[in-house]
């Protein structure tokens, strides 16, 4: 596997962003106090319940395909599930095994539909590609295409819009779509961007001591979101020219800042809890930002299901307090 050469840049965020303006929402940076110098990126509460949405609506928009295949252990799809039907773009997503049967519920219930195969997400994304070939359908991959890239790159523009001092962004990495769009919102800008990846799935981390991209076998951990098994062919370039640094975090450390978040009133998956984990393991100077990624908890997932109704990420009034 040899990585791309892109020529992806922060004009492609910027652009994203104007194109998505009014489809997604601007979600605000909440403080905790007993984290000081420390803000928190509430994606929990995009529509669709994650910062998935950004790039599914820069792709959905841009595209303007007429059937769309894509796969995804779940928020991806919402996210594409939640964009497209709308638009009357049949959505149909391939899940690997043991992905979150809950989102695949959700998926059904916004209109799309699900196929499971069995094996990890590479398994699952070779089959979601010939699925596309076959049917005519255009295939959107969850991170590794420049237009999902450059729309979750909107959320490292937003933090900086609204911390303009910030120092450092601590970003959740599974595929690595979101840590390659915040890489390109800062690449010019004096920001360290520290990608955070659940240990028993680092595969950025892996790939940069192996000098390339490197396949992992399927993992297990409890950050479903995050469990890709190799860096994208256009990912792994944007990331390895910016990135400053990469923390693999454990399951129980993930767990700890998802209970901790909970405290604070902020329902946050597993997945959306691991830049915290990274930000509480490495420690940080001056102001920062950790990215809660999504909110798809199985609560806001059944109630979603129920009410065929994407999530929304009411917030609390603990996240004001």
């Amino acid at each position: 596997m040899t990585a791309a050469i892109t020529r992806l840049g922060p004009a492609d965020v910027r652009a994203a962003a104007h194109r998505i303006a009014g489809h997604v929402r601007r979600t605000p940076l909440i403080a905790d106090p007993d984290l000081p110098g420390l803000w928190l990126k509430g994606e929990h509460r995009q529509l669709g319940g994650s910062f998935k949405l950004r790039g599914a609506a820069n792709a959905v928009l841009a595209l303007g395909a007429r059937a769309i295949v894509t796969g995804s252990s779940g928020n991806h799809g919402i996210a594409l599930a939640t964009m497209a039907a709308p638009l009357g773009v049949p959505v149909t997503v391939v899940m690997a095994a043991g992905a979150s049967t809950a989102k695949s519920d959700l998926v059904h219930a916004l209109g799309g539909r699900t196929i499971t195969v069995a094996g990890g997400v590479a398994e699952r994304d070779r089959s979601a590609r010939k699925l596309a070939e076959e049917t005519g359908a255009v295939f959107v991959p969850s991170s590794d295409d420049e237009l999902i890239i450059a729309g979750q790159g909107t959320v490292g523009r937003e933090v900086l819009a609204d911390a303009p001092d910030v120092a450092t962004i601590f970003v959740p990495t599974g595929g690595g779509g979101l840590l390659a769009g915040v890489c390109l919102a800062v690449r010019d800008l004096p920001v360290r961007v520290v990608g955070v990846e659940p240990e028993n799935a680092d595969r950025y981390a892996r790939s940069f001591a192996e000098g390339g991209p490197v396949l992992l076998p399927p993992s297990l951990t409890v950050a479903d979101g995050l469990r890709g098994q190799q860096p994208g062919l256009l990912t792994y370039p944007v990331i390895r020219a910016r990135v400053d640094e990469l923390v693999a975090v454990s399951d129980a450390e993930i767990v700890a800042a998802q209970d901790r978040l909970a405290r604070r009133g902020i329902a946050a998956e597993p997945s959306g809890a691991v830049a915290l984990a990274g930000a509480l393991r490495t420690g940080w100077r001056g102001v920062a930002a950790a990215i809660v990624s999504g909110g798809n908890t199985a609560e806001a997932l059944a109630v979603a299901v129920r009410t065929h109704l994407p999530v929304h990420g009411v917030p609390t009034e603990k996240e004001f307090a």
